[in-house]
């Protein structure tokens, strides 16, 4: 659980800088040079994220139980999972998903965080899903209060939309029937929590 929890606070310390503080982190980057503070930010990150994904996988083989699901919930998880790939493409692909959800990453990240702690009881479930779901509640209200810097993206158009809706949903599918068994090693497809008979 150690090697989880560091990944989360290497993780969440990148990614919380310009929460705690945007003026220390412009200032930074004005004085480090944006070559550097991106480098330094991505070694931070990367490093928190795989510490996260073997602390993870360690936790699995012992696991604390704090509850059960029921299966309906489970159920319920995997209906609110279905706009998460359309919302994370819409924030690279400007158009009315990406107006009308206004941080459809974000929005993104709290739903895929929501639904697997409705679909999970561990310890370990709470401490990553948990995580990831107050960072992107605490995220979502700093941004009230900070100019936006500018993503990368495609000009604005209904086109975007669609590629964001079909790419999203061939990504969910994926995951659903194939990806989330190859890379999380909890195969989804085939199992009483996708059977709805």
């Amino acid at each position: 659980m150690d090697i989880l929890l560091l990944g989360l606070v290497l993780f969440f310390a990148a990614h919380s800088v310009s929460i705690v503080s945007d003026p220390w982190r412009d200032r930074k980057v004005a004085n480090m040079g944006e070559g550097l503070w991106k480098g330094l930010y991505s070694l931070v990150s990367i490093a928190g994220f795989v510490l996260i994904v073997w602390g993870f996988g360690l936790a699995r083989l012992d696991p604390v139980i704090l509850y059960t699901p029921p299966e309906w919930l489970r159920r319920v998880a995997m209906v609110l999972l279905v706009p998460v790939f359309p919302l994370l493409l819409a924030a690279y692909l400007p158009g009315r998903i990406q107006a009308a959800a206004r941080h459809p990453m974000l929005a993104a990240v709290k739903l895929w965080a929501f639904a697997h702690l409705l679909a999970n009881g561990t310890l370990a479930d709470l401490l990553l899903f948990g995580t990831f779901l107050v960072w992107a509640v605490l995220d979502r209200i700093s941004m009230k209060h900070r100019i936006q810097r500018a993503l990368p993206g495609l000009p604005p158009s209904r086109t975007n939309d669609i590629i964001a809706v079909i790419g999203g949903l061939a990504l969910y599918a994926a995951f659903v029937f194939w990806l989330h068994g190859w890379l999380i090693g909890v195969p989804l497809a085939g199992t009483r929590l996708i059977n709805l008979e």
